[in-house]
């Protein structure tokens, strides 16, 4: 082992002791034809994966435990707590824009009489396609990722189709449900994502993850019969939409499932937009052939028409591109708590916005459906 001299004072020697345990001091004596004889301090160090091999590493001292393991929050990193800000700032932006596109959809189908629920879908994929295009080309928020086969194309046209179908069944039923049924209804998207993996693949949970679907749909059926507003049309739309909004992301899993043609959402948004429009602008001619009188209409009385419009289709966006950032910057378990939190904190404003009576049973209904959406991601995180 090679010695290096070092003429170390007694202070800095008692310094050195408390912050560096694994640094070994000891006295030596040397000799040479050209020095006198004295004392010196050789530190070595220790090598950690020979010697101490045996040492838990909640023995090592702080500085040398990963930051990002350390479970607080420390106010004297400013890195640390930047981070932390940031990603309070995502989940804020997050519930804001997916709380405010619902709102404002149940405003322009309910109260503006914007009676166009596949037009106003087609303005919020005319808005993805157009921010998801400078989000990635232009600001570089996530890598461009090519389209590699004819394939993989049809594979994301398929899944454009359905991702169309949830969002226009989503804003039919709004027209006709309040903001908190729709929710409640929305809350059985687990029970649909296994039925369809089940069916579609084959692949089967443990059975005391089917057990925690039971009281997600029996609070659906039991917050059905308890709310003032129930309209059969809406909530065959809605339940339409939860089933294909489950369908959309068990097709995902299994059409772009391969290593290749893997697409994160934001490329896939970018992707699956045009071929939306494409399919909205003739359903919407066809089934809503008096979209432009109208909305031309409603722009002369209600001069905040467009500006609402406009409003929404942003918030669309806004509404994909923070889901995939709090998803990026958190772990699935935390945003499926968010998310069931995100329901709740929609009911309560959307019900204290619009004032659409809501009974007991209802309440309880609903707070039954997300009990069992929390305990059905608790035992899938267990089991699976």
């Amino acid at each position: 082992m090679r010695h290096v001299q070092h003429k170390t004072s007694p202070i800095t020697l008692l310094l050195l002791l408390p912050t560096c345990p694994q640094i070994t001091i000891f006295r030596h004596r040397f000799t040479a034809s050209r020095h006198k004889h004295r004392h010196f301090v050789t530190l070595t160090l220790k090598n950690n994966s020979n010697n101490n091999n045996n040492r838990s590493q909640s023995k090592k001292p702080s500085f040398l435990l990963n930051p990002n393991d350390h479970p607080l929050i420390d106010p004297s990193n400013p890195i640390k707590m930047s981070s932390y800000l940031f990603i309070a700032l995502l989940i804020i932006l997050w519930y804001s824009s997916n709380i405010g596109v619902l709102l404002l959809n149940k405003l322009l189908l309910s109260n503006y009489g914007f009676k166009f629920p596949i037009f106003l879908t087609m303005c919020h994929m005319s808005a993805c396609a157009i921010l998801s295009y400078v989000s990635i080309v232009f600001l570089k928020v996530v890598p461009l990722q090519k389209i590699k086969s004819r394939s993989q194309l049809l594979r994301i046209a398929c899944l454009s189709v359905v991702f169309c179908g949830s969002v226009v069944g989503g804003n039919i039923s709004l027209r006709y449900l309040p903001v908190s049924f729709n929710q409640a209804v929305g809350a059985t998207t687990p029970f649909f994502t296994a039925l369809f993996a089940y069916l579609v693949t084959l692949k089967r949970e443990a059975w005391i993850t089917y057990g925690a679907l039971v009281p997600v749909v029996t609070g659906v059926i039991i917050a059905s019969g308890g709310e003032p507003s129930f309209h059969l049309y809406g909530f065959i739309m809605c339940i339409s939409a939860t089933a294909a909004r489950a369908f959309k992301s068990v097709l995902q899993g299994i059409l772009l499932s391969s290593e290749g043609e893997k697409l994160n959402s934001m490329n896939l948004l970018l992707y699956m937009s045009p071929i939306a429009i494409a399919v909205l602008l003739p359903a919407a001619l066809v089934m809503e052939p008096d979209v432009i009188d109208v909305t031309l209409s409603l722009t002369l009385n209600h001069k905040f028409m467009w500006l609402l419009l406009l409003v929404n289709s942003t918030m669309a966006y806004a509404a994909n591109l923070t889901n995939f950032l709090v998803t990026k910057n958190t772990s699935a378990l935390t945003l499926q708590v968010l998310g069931n939190a995100k329901g709740a904190v929609a009911v309560v404003i959307s019900i204290l916005l619009f004032r659409n009576p809501v009974t007991f049973v209802g309440i309880a209904g609903y707070s039954m459906t997300v009990m069992g959406v929390v305990a059905y991601g608790e035992a899938k995180r267990r089991y699976q």
